[in-house]
């Protein structure tokens, strides 16, 4: 456990808290001294009370609640109900999105692709908007992105064009909030060692010359990809950006983007 408390005594709200990088952040934020208002479906209920367990055994408070971000009243219930239980709201870590159905673009279902920009590009603003209203002076958002933010990548054309959406909110929320003393940026992460990326679906896209690909197969590709020698970075990596973001070390950063990929955008 690090004990710096950089963030001691705020209070921050994360989506899709229940696993992946969305429990990464809430027990990283947790650790600098924050409380956390966690929120995921209700499908993920066991995994929200794992990630509640993480942050009480910090001794930090965890309020979680049910919400999908497509659905604006749910979230703003969530919100609601977060902030009266926490006394305030001081960050938000619009995390939650998907990375499914890859097919090439004229292959890709009208199912598949609105129900990834309802996700990642709706369910950000909508999350956005029921809690931007609780910030105050000093605030901080922070949006996940991904490197298919900053670039293309076959078969992603509907998580590409989400990835590339939510960037042009931030920075239109930077210019709205800024006045307000309201920090707004994005973090880009590449391969991340999550379910996400860590499945059967991104193995076979990773590796179609073979007929069964397993996660070893998938890392040489993916290390291929990277400058430094790496096939992906650890969550906490994404949230290390995450706090950085969120507390005051970035007083002065607004509008920006931060990438965390192991040099994959960079790579010739």
């Amino acid at each position: 456990m690090r004990a710096v408390n950089r963030l001691q005594d705020k209070v921050a709200l994360v989506t899709g808290a229940a696993r992946g990088m969305g429990r990464s952040h809430c027990v990283r934020l947790a650790e600098e001294g924050a409380d956390i208002i966690a929120v995921d479906l209700e499908t993920a209920a066991e995994e929200l009370d794992e990630t509640a367990r993480l942050v009480d055994d910090l001794g930090r408070r965890c309020v979680t609640s049910f919400a999908d971000v497509r659905v604006g009243t749910s979230l703003d219930n969530a919100v609601e109900h977060g902030v009266s239980q926490l006394g305030g709201l001081d960050i938000i870590v619009a995390n939650a999105g998907i990375y499914a159905d890859l097919a090439p673009s004229w292959e890709l279902s009208d199912v598949a692709w609105q129900r990834t920009i309802d996700i990642n590009v709706t369910g950000t603003w909508l999350t956005v908007k029921a809690a931007a209203p609780y910030l105050g002076s000093g605030g901080s958002i922070v949006i996940i992105s991904s490197t298919n933010g900053i670039k293309g990548g076959a078969s992603t054309a509907h998580y590409s064009s989400s990835k590339h959406a939510v960037v042009g909110l931030a920075r239109t929320l930077a210019n709205e909030l800024g006045p307000l003393g309201i920090r707004v940026n994005t973090v880009h992460p590449g391969s991340v060692a999550t379910p996400m990326i860590l499945n059967t679906a991104v193995f076979a896209k990773l590796r179609p010359d073979l007929p069964n690909p397993t996660q070893q197969d998938a890392a040489v590709a993916l290390a291929e990809r990277n400058l430094l020698p790496v096939p992906w970075v650890d969550p906490v990596d994404v949230s290390n950006a995450v706090l950085f973001l969120a507390s005051d070390e970035s007083r002065y950063v607004t509008g920006t983007q931060v990438v965390v990929d192991a040099g994959l955008t960079q790579k010739v």
